[in-house]
């Protein structure tokens, strides 16, 4: 493949719903485009995007895939993204590295989450945006209703470019509202045809004159010479409305709807026209913010002559070819063997082999100029970094990856190797950035922490399948702690007569509520009746038991010690004595001293759109939480409530909310104090965790 330069090239993410026709679409823009001989289905499993077993297992996107091909003279990279909420992550990476968000929206099903999720992403990172309406060919489909929620949803911005003719529920023709020419399909091939007539047009649910108004407006708001042409009753030009949209998609005013069906590839020929005029290349809007090796903030602009910037959006760990790491060039040109700087490290290395690919096709490249995607292999970058040239070192933002929330306590499957998964996750950890994995300092216990159900499944698939590990997994279990709520006093005495010297140590010891985490610990001994000297194996026997409590064996806290008083024997006392004098008097005096269980207890924060606030409250309460109030966040529609839960009651609360919004509602906790167990919770704590 030659080298292309940033006016050349179009980086479009397809971005949607699941279940919208993403993958469907970018296999019948490959094929329309000549890249492929056969139209891969996903249902079958020979796709070019879905390429991986576990994709091809469950039949849908699971990883962002790249694909190119060439239209004319230009290059055209399609960064085809997961719809799924669990696979976020993949349409994050796609729309950062992107220069325009391809957003589908099913003709049968109309505008779902998912449509909003990629919309206010895109904008979020100020991306064009353009809507595609697929799947015209099935019998349910209804174009009309779907462009009518697009502009309720979405507004005024939402502009037509070509729609669908209807008449008797099928569809007669498309109209390219640019060209004013309308265009019927036969056997995939589009074949020029007559306007419609006045008679159809009656009875569609909108009137072709109607929408090309709304064109003429858009683009009449995007210049004022246009404006005043508008006003004064004159017709675009072809080129005035190309140039119109275009200019409106780079400055976020317009949002071009087109329509297709990627089973008989009607309109996709039309489609393909309007990604070459309407969606913008690098070297338009690709300049991006960074920081110079003193911090300070510089622009970057996409100039193949400037020294090379690049910014590795996503990683991927494949077993046979090593790492893989796709770069979105931002300035310069990159070539295999350059001298570069990771400016995230500060380490030097070189650019290792580089190639394009197309699905799991490589397809080499000896350089490529600023605006381009491509992927090197056996670099020791990660996703995140910036590498660049050593005469001018600058860092890009990260991207900002949702956070995971559904955490699982994980473990090797029968006697497999604890080493060795945790080996493999690492790996993972590279490629996966809504990924977390560390062990609990109090249960210790390895807890991977996903966005999902669906998410840690394909991660234990990942590990199977290529790094050859099997994990269980259970959930997490609680940090409870202990503490006691009255004073008592008790002695520990310890003495054992044995050949030659024996042992004694006699401790009188008042516990007390105290608030500090750890054991504090003071000696009011008068007289001498306990030596100085063994204070301190006194404290340290006392310090050893606060691992263990007497209920469950759970950590102490809250314990306030006072050695009082004892006694000591000048030949058999010794600081062991006294250590195992102490622990005595723990255990015997923490069961007199009322002990309780104490849970974890986390500040919450969710936010969920405002018909569910509701809901979400009464779910809170069911797991004892307790609402401290509501704030309206900083999206429209959409509302924080903000609550104090135990951790015991939020293992699943992940999958709870995203059935209970549709997916669009999110949350963040933070574990703030231990709170007492209410009493009835009690006996199965015990119970479950009682450790003999």
């Amino acid at each position: 493949m030659k080298t292309y330069d940033s006016t050349k090239i179009k980086n479009i993410a397809v971005c949607g719903h699941a279940g919208s026709g993403k993958t469907s679409l970018v296999e019948a823009l490959l094929f329309k485009s000549g890249v492929t001989d056969r139209l891969g289905k996903t249902l079958d499993g020979n796709t070019v995007s879905d390429y991986t077993a576990e994709e091809i297992k469950r039949k849908c996107s699971v990883y962002t895939s790249l694909e190119c091909f060439e239209s004319g003279d230009l290059k055209i990279n399609l960064l085809d993204a997961p719809g799924l909420f669990d696979y976020e992550a993949g349409m994050v990476e796609a729309i950062n590295a992107s220069g325009c968000v391809m957003i589908t929206v099913s003709a049968k099903s109309g505008v779902k989450v998912g449509t909003h999720k990629a919309y206010d992403c895109a904008a979020e990172n100020g991306k064009p945006r353009m809507f595609v309406v697929t799947k015209l060919d099935d019998e349910n489909a209804n174009f009309n209703n779907v462009l009518t929620q697009l502009k309720t949803e979405f507004g005024p911005t939402v502009c037509p470019v070509v729609v669908p003719v209807i008449a008797d529920r099928k569809i007669v023709s498309y109209v390219n509202l640019i060209e004013m020419q309308a265009y019927k399909y036969e056997n995939g091939k589009a074949v020029q045809t007559d306007m419609p007539t006045a008679e159809v047009a009656a009875n569609m649910e909108y009137r072709i004159d109607g929408l090309i108004e709304a064109v003429s407006e858009a683009v009449a708001e995007t210049d004022e010479e246009l404006m005043e042409k508008f006003f004064g009753g004159e017709a675009f030009t072809q080129k005035e409305l190309i140039d119109g949209i275009h200019k409106g998609m780079n400055e976020g005013k317009i949002t071009p709807v087109v329509c297709c069906s990627s089973i008989d590839l009607s309109g996709i020929d039309m489609l393909l026209k309007e990604i070459t005029l309407l969606v913008p290349a690098p070297s338009e809007n690709d300049t991006k913010l960074a920081e110079d090796a003193n911090g300070e903030p510089v622009e970057i602009k996409c100039d193949k002559d400037a020294p090379l910037s690049a910014f590795v959006f996503k990683t991927v760990a494949d077993p046979f070819v090593g790492k893989m790491s796709f770069l979105k060039i931002h300035s310069g040109t990159i070539r295999t063997g350059k001298d570069i700087v990771n400016a995230s490290t500060g380490s030097a290395e070189k650019v290792g082999k580089l190639f394009t690919l197309c699905g799991k096709k490589q397809i080499d490249v000896a350089e490529a100029y600023c605006g381009d995607i491509v992927v090197a292999t056996k670099m020791t970058v990660n996703t995140n970094d910036t590498i660049c040239d050593p005469a001018r070192v600058v860092k890009f933002a990260p991207i900002a990856f949702p956070a995971p929330t559904y955490a699982m306590a994980v473990r090797a499957k029968g006697s497999g190797d604890e080493a060795k998964i945790s080996a493999a996750i690492q790996r993972l950890l590279e490629e996966d950035k809504t990924l977390r994995y560390e062990q609990n300092p109090d249960t210790l216990e390895m807890i991977l922490t996903t966005l999902g159900g669906l998410h840690l499944d394909s991660v234990a698939s990942k590990l199977h399948d290529t790094f050859g590990v099997d994990i269980e997994t259970s959930v997490p279990k609680i940090a409870y702690r202990e503490t006691i709520r009255k004073k008592v006093k008790v002695q520990g005495r310890h003495k054992k007569q044995s050949g030659g010297h024996g042992q004694f140590g006699d401790i009188w010891v008042e516990f007390e509520p105290c608030i500090s985490d750890e054991l504090i610990f003071e000696e009011r001994v008068f007289g001498g009746a306990v030596p100085k000297n063994f204070f301190p194996a006194v404290e340290k026997g006392l310090q050893e038991c606060m691992k263990k409590g007497v209920l469950a064996g759970f950590p102490v806290v809250g314990v306030k010690a006072i050695l009082v008083d004892g006694s000591y024997h000048p030949v058999d006392s010794s600081e062991m004595a006294f250590k195992i004098a102490a622990s005595i008097a723990f255990k015997e005096g923490i069961p007199k001293a009322e002990p309780m269980l104490l849970e974890p207890i986390s500040s919450l924060t969710v936010t969920v759109p405002d018909e569910n606030t509701g809901d979400v409250i009464g779910e809170l309460n069911k797991r004892r939480g307790r609402v401290l109030g509501m704030n309206p966040a900083e999206k429209k529609g959409l509302t924080e409530v903000v609550a104090e839960v135990p951790d015991a009651e939020m293992s699943d609360f992940t999958m709870t909310l995203r059935q209970m919004t549709q997916g669009r509602g999110s949350y963040s906790m933070e574990h703030i104090r231990y709170d007492q167990l209410p009493a009835n919770l009690v006996a199965e704590v015990i119970a479950n965790n009682k450790i003999d």
